[in-house]
């Protein structure tokens, strides 16, 4: 059957002209067959024996053919054949055929294992208690004489079966904690920007202010202004001293969510990995064809061990709300209120 499919396909190749596979490039006439373009350019020339070479510096004129498939009539302008479209597909239709011609006829037909014991005899049935593949008279004469033993062909679709729906299952599970990753980065993210913006807060309303200047300014006026200077710059320094320990509470929490978020995603990304290449190992089995050769790979345990990744859990997550910094909400309303009741004191 697979020789008559390659016999046929060749048919479809060949150009009705020079009898021979098609040669790039390929070209498409208006009425869809295709020719080699020597071949188009030959039947061209013929048919038109006054129109001037490509390489003519003097601009030629159109020119028309018949189409040998169907005798349709085709119009050329003045690129003739050179400005008919080539036909890509075919072209690599053509090579693909080359390089399956090449290959053995049966290169990917099973190849029938034979028993090591029993030379003669191929492998056809496996043992269920040794997870082996072995053949008829191991099981009637030799070491599986006492085992329970199924058809070849049933277990290997079994575990391909099985094999199919694990691979399944892990690509959605993948799927779903790539997802969960892209929103614990998005959190640490927000948790970032949020405590960035704390910095600008409110606590910058006790300011003080430039103390009046007197009009005449004597010995004593100057002390107390000295005096009353020094006393604002201490509240001054109460103030950042209180703004940097205030600053330094948000970096810490900062840092400390920030770091949880980032070891889960390592967690996440470490799984992912791991389930990630065990579906590469998984569909790497799955293209095996030779069922003898498929039960005897040592992933053949693939199906328990994507049964124990998915087991594996993922339910460490960051709660709802986990990015909010809102609660570094700093209220000096009644601070600054205070600040501005401050009077000089009276003496009794």
């Amino acid at each position: 059957a697979e020789a008559r499919s390659m016999e046929s396909l060749e048919k479809q190749l060949i150009c009705p002209i020079c009898l021979e596979m098609f040669t790039k490039p390929v070209v498409i006439l208006p009425c869809q067959h295709n020719l080699c373009r020597k071949c188009a350019n030959d039947v061209f020339q013929a048919s038109n024996p006054l129109w001037q070479s490509r390489g003519s510096s003097a601009v030629p004129s159109g020119g028309r053919f018949r189409c040998p498939s169907c005798r349709h009539e085709v119009v050329l302008d003045r690129h003739g054949v050179y400005g008919l479209q080539r036909n890509l597909l075919v072209e690599n239709i053509i090579d693909i055929y080359k390089q399956e011609s090449a290959r053995p006829l049966h290169a990917k037909a099973e190849q029938h294992l034979m028993c090591e014991e029993h030379e003669d005899e191929r492998i056809n049935i496996y043992c269920l208690r040794c997870e082996a593949p072995t053949c008829s008279l191991c099981k009637v004469f030799g070491a599986h004489k006492d085992c329970e033993v199924a058809p070849l062909p049933a277990v290997y679709q079994r575990q391909k079966s099985e094999l199919s729906d694990g691979i399944a299952m892990l690509v959605a599970g993948n799927d779903r904690i790539q997802a969960i990753i892209t929103q614990m980065e998005e959190i640490c993210h927000t948790i970032e920007v949020r405590a960035e913006d704390y910095p600008r807060g409110r606590a910058g309303a006790g300011a003080a202010p430039e103390p009046p200047p007197g009009l005449v300014l004597q010995e004593n006026g100057r002390r107390q202004k000295q005096h009353l200077g020094l006393r604002f710059d201490s509240l001054c320094s109460i103030l950042e001293e209180r703004k940097k320990e205030l600053l330094q509470s948000i970096a810490r929490e900062q840092e400390a969510k920030v770091q949880r978020v980032r070891g889960l995603i390592r967690q996440y990304g470490d799984h992912l990995e791991t389930s990630s290449k065990l579906v590469e190992t998984a569909i790497q089995a799955m293209e095996e064809p030779q069922m003898a050769v498929y039960l005897q790979l040592p992933g053949v345990c693939l199906p328990c061990r994507i049964t124990d990744m998915s087991k594996v859990s993922m339910s460490s997550r960051p709660e709802p709300g986990y990015e909010n910094m809102d609660h570094f909400s700093v209220n000096v309303d009644y601070v600054a209120e205070m600040l501005r009741t401050i009077e000089f004191q009276t003496g009794d």
